[in-house]
């Protein structure tokens, strides 16, 4: 029997993540869900919030995504993020501010389509805000 389960991690911008862990918990569209080996088969969306990575009986890493997907197999997870940082990386007055241009964003919206975009956006920065701590 397999004792790890393989984990990636990517961004638009780079490789985040990409190892063999305990287990992993996913903040999925339908809710948290932990991944560990032997997990059966699905794909998830991904919505904002943190990944833990569990590793020797404890978090190993925390690391703040702002949506995506998610790939499970019973031997990989590998979820591709709209964007991602370590929870350490998040600076607290930029999510703040970012959350404020995304009320003025909203308010100045036009179109379903420029409300639905600022709606993410305000679902985004209040993730990092709560990630922040």
């Amino acid at each position: 029997m397999v004792d790890k389960v393989e984990f990636e991690l990517v961004s638009p911008a780079k490789l985040l993540y990409a190892g063999a862990v305990d287990m992993v918990v996913v903040p999925g569209s339908e809710g948290d869900f932990g991944v560990l080996p032997g997990h059966a088969p699905l794909i998830s969306l991904v919505r904002p919030g943190v990944i833990n990575i569990h590793d020797e009986g404890r978090v190993e890493q925390r690391i703040f995504v702002a949506g995506g997907f998610a790939e499970v197999t019973q031997t990989r997870c590998t979820v591709l993020a709209d964007e991602a940082m370590p929870v350490t990386d998040i600076d607290r007055a930029k999510a703040e501010g970012r959350l404020q241009a995304a009320r003025v964003r909203l308010g100045e919206a036009d179109s379903e389509a420029d409300k639905a975009a600022a709606w993410h956006e305000i679902g985004v920065a209040e993730a990092l805000i709560s990630a922040a701590g």
